[in-house]
Formats: C-alpha cells, structure tokens, sequence
C-alpha cells in the first residue's frame, strides 16, 4: 500500500472547497479513507489548518475540520531529527522543507502538493493531487 503524506494545500481543497481543486483533492481523500493508500499529515500541519480554519470560519468548524483530518489520516512527527533534516534541505521555504523531511522519515512513498517546485531536490517524489489518485487507483 502506498503511503502519502500531503501538503496543507490539499487538505485546505477539501475542508474548504476551493474550486478548482477540491474535487481532485476530495477524490484522493476518499481513496485514501477506502483504504487505498495509506495517508499521512505532518504534526505542525494540524495545527496550521485549524488555525486557518478558524480564520476563515470558527473555532468549531476548525476542530470538526481537524476530527476529520485525524479520522482519516496518520500524524507524521516532527521532531528534532525532522527540523534537523529540513534545515539540512536548506530550502527557501523551510515550512516545504519540514514536510518534506517529515515524509522522508516515515517512509513515505511520495509527497502530494499542487505545488511540485516548492520541493526541489526533494528527497522523495513530489506528485500532484490527480497523479497520486491515479497512482492510489491503479493498484
């Protein structure tokens, strides 16, 4: 089984709806929840989305946004090794660093972002939403 662990840009699609790419981003999610690949968000996203969450909405779509999160996908650590890791990246965007150490360290099969140049030189393959469903759906 596959194991992904998806950028914050894809969980704000869902959660948000935000054409035009929550539907790829929802199909993906529903694969994952079927069982289909084994998703994974990283620690410091979690917070993050319910941050931005309660920004756009309230404090209680933020927490029923993050309860479904977490009913659906793993929590990737980050901890010292994986900060350590992202810095090591020396990437302009250490936030893209962090999740990418983050999907190195748990073995992650790919990274899944609408944003595949925030990764360069990334230590794993960087996909796009629609190229990890079809990947999830082949097998």
């Amino acid at each position: 089984m596959k194991r992904l662990l998806l950028d914050l840009n894809v969980f704000l699609d869902v959660i948000l709806d935000r054409p035009p790419d929550a539907d790829v981003a929802a199909a993906l999610w529903a694969a994952i929840e079927r069982g289909q690949g084994h998703g994974m968000v990283p620690a410091h996203g979690v917070t993050t989305i319910f941050y931005l969450l309660e920004k756009a909405r309230d404090a209680s779509f933020a927490r029923e946004g993050v309860e479904r999160l977490i009913g659906v996908f793993a929590v990737a650590p980050v901890d010292d090794n994986v900060v350590r890791r992202a810095l090591a990246l020396a990437w302009p965007n250490f936030e893209d660093a962090v999740c990418a150490a983050a999907a190195e360290a748990t073995d992650c099969d790919a990274l899944v972002t609408r944003d595949p140049d925030g990764y360069p030189n990334a230590p794993l393959p960087v996909i796009d939403p629609a190229a990890a469903l079809s990947w999830l759906t082949q097998e």
